[in-house]
């Protein structure tokens, strides 16, 4: 009869792959336990992003594995996952019971920055997590018709002094803007200074209930808002949005030195409107240019997290107050935005393992 040992089950599950980050499972710190029980091998591993498309397919391929070896007839997989907190979180500027903020960006408007926005904050809630999305373009806010809230205010909570908002829950995530603050045919004619006080109300007023993620939809350029955010707010780290058009990727780039020069770490770049598709003849067409996010993304040593088509339907459900990953959760589209969410996840969940501690594996016979 074979023996099975812990070094044998080791070398077995270094040869599994986690899907989203294509690295080993050790190298991740993601086995918490390995147990062995006569033939039988019980494995518990705790991801540090949501992943709810991606579990079952990991235990399968790890229940593969460990089946190879001789003496195994039974073998047991439990993943879990926990996002964690940004080390950021625990500091004095942190917003309650927000564990990551994410600013999602770009040099220039009309890339589909706040559709993009949107459909991460939805993707994430996909796959598990919780999530709010916070609009940050005070003059132009487009996230109350994008998610299909109306005329809706926010409830006032709190003695005075102390108020807070509670933020307006859609597609089953929190949101908060200055549209629900303000009509639709009221301007907002303000200068920097009441913007950037604005935006401060907005993410310390706002009674997030326990967000794993909070995005933050930026407001085109490097301005007042970007600023503000850098200085006022502990950012986990930021997503670019561009086309692939050459001027768009000339914006792109500003936004990115701008994150590195006020230290928040550029976590990906979103291609938006990469490829067009007929709807009559099928061909494929690239009307903005080809390759423009993963040269960005190579130039600045950061990741291209995945490229959308430019499609009428995405336009369509965000008009009608049900984005894409809300309206047609199976739709090619959804799964996109899917996957670039898992990816924004998984390198999360990397760059804060680097200011964390090693977690002990425990190993055990009964």
């Amino acid at each position: 009869m074979s023996v099975i040992t812990h070094a044998l089950i080791e070398a077995q599950l270094s040869k599994v792959v986690e899907p989203t980050l294509g690295r080993d499972l050790f190298s991740l710190q993601c086995v918490e336990s390995i147990t062995i029980h006569g033939s039988k091998v019980s494995l518990k591993l705790r991801l540090g992003y949501p992943a709810n498309s991606v579990s079952v397919p990991l235990a399968q391929a790890i229940n593969q594995a460990l089946s190879e070896l001789p003496g195994v007839e039974q073998v047991s997989v439990d993943i879990q996952w926990e996002v964690p907190a940004s080390a950021a979180a625990n500091s004095q500027q942190a917003i309650p019971q927000v564990k990551n903020i994410i600013a999602v960006a770009s040099g220039k408007g009309g890339v589909g920055k706040s559709t993009t926005a949107v459909n991460l904050a939805l993707a994430l809630a996909a796959e598990g997590a919780r999530v709010g999305i916070l609009d940050a373009d005070i003059y132009g806010p487009s996230q109350p018709q994008m998610l299909g809230v109306g005329q809706r205010r926010p409830e006032i909570v709190g003695q005075q002094g102390q108020q807070q908002m509670v933020p307006i829950s859609a597609h089953g995530i929190q949101s908060i803007s200055m549209g629900y603050l303000v009509t639709e045919e009221t301007p907002v004619m303000w200068r920097g200074p009441m913007v950037s006080g604005a935006l401060q109300q907005l993410l310390m007023q706002t009674r997030w209930d326990n967000l794993d993620y909070l995005i933050i939809d930026m407001p085109p350029g490097t301005g007042d808002i970007q600023i503000t955010l850098a200085q006022k707010v502990p950012v986990t780290g930021s997503v670019i949005v561009t086309t692939p058009q050459d001027i768009a990727l000339l914006d792109a780039k500003k936004g990115i030195e701008m994150f590195r020069k006020v230290n928040v770490p550029v976590l990906g770049v979103v291609e938006n409107m990469a490829i067009h598709i007929c709807s009559n003849c099928g061909h494929e067409e690239h009307i903005f240019g080809a390759g423009g996010g993963e040269r960005i993304a190579r130039d600045y040593q950061t990741e291209l997290l995945g490229s959308l088509p430019l499609n009428l339907s995405i336009r369509e459900d965000a008009d009608k107050g049900k984005p894409s990953v809300a309206a047609d959760p199976e739709s090619a589209v959804s799964q996109k935005y899917r996957e670039i969410a898992r990816k924004l996840g998984a390198n999360v969940w990397l760059y804060n393992l680097d200011n964390q501690m090693m977690p002990d594996i425990e190993i055990s016979d009964d």
